[in-house]
């Protein structure tokens, strides 16, 4: 089995970006499963463009993105992906895409068709704290938990993917008072746990993972 395991590179003028630093860290192998890191541009369409490519060169299995969401206290796999840009703020590129679909022709939204529940509780079981989210914002995350859903649907049929938010490194939030952080080598522990189940699990977890609001 090979994953393909992405990382944006720093945005949103901070100096580093977790995502990156990460992947670059996790083992050439995982549960018997190679792995192939790959740095992705924080921009519309162009991180799109990037995982293709990697997708026609290496022939991944399954596609697993990392991205970094600053607030957020623990790692959050992704359940869903949703057809809309909306940008807070401009990505890489200076573009600042509105209300505007990922994909003109595509669906609404795409679920992961990744074991997200069984991920958040192989990354439990390391002491880490995980969970579910159903919201992988409107920035370029989401462009890249949609995005990649619908090439693989329609140009590599057979194959999976899915997305895990993680929260800032502690030298990010020096300057940010009350905002939580997570050391690097607990996410890299947590994403490495994630991954081992992502080989291990034939069917997800029924346990529940949802939330009241």
């Amino acid at each position: 089995m090979k994953i393909l395991v992405t990382g944006f590179d720093p945005f949103g003028g901070e100096k580093i970006n977790p995502a990156i630093e990460s992947v670059k860290k996790l083992p050439d192998e995982i549960a018997g499963a190679k792995i192939i890191k790959l740095e992705i541009p924080t921009i519309c369409h162009q991180s799109l463009d990037v995982i293709d490519k990697a997708i026609e060169e290496y022939d991944p299995d399954i596609v697993l993105s990392i991205g970094q969401a600053g607030g957020r206290s623990d790692i959050t796999v992704e359940r869903i992906g949703i057809n809309i840009d909306d940008c807070r703020i401009p990505d890489n590129a200076g573009q600042q895409i509105i209300d505007e679909p990922v994909f003109k022709n595509g669906p609404a939204a795409y679920f992961v068709n990744l074991p997200i529940k069984a991920m958040v509780a192989k990354i439990q079981a390391c002491q880490i704290p995980a969970s579910i989210s159903n919201s992988a914002g409107t920035f370029v995350c989401n462009h890249v938990t949609y995005g990649v859903r619908h090439i693989i649907e329609t140009k590599y049929p057979g194959k999976k993917s899915g997305f895990i938010h993680i929260p800032f490194l502690p030298q990010q939030v020096i300057d940010k008072k009350n905002m939580p952080s997570m050391s690097l080598e607990t996410i890299v522990n947590g994403l490495t746990a994630a991954i081992e189940a992502i080989v291990e699990t034939k069917e997800d977890l029924k346990i529940t993972g949802g939330t009241t609001h």
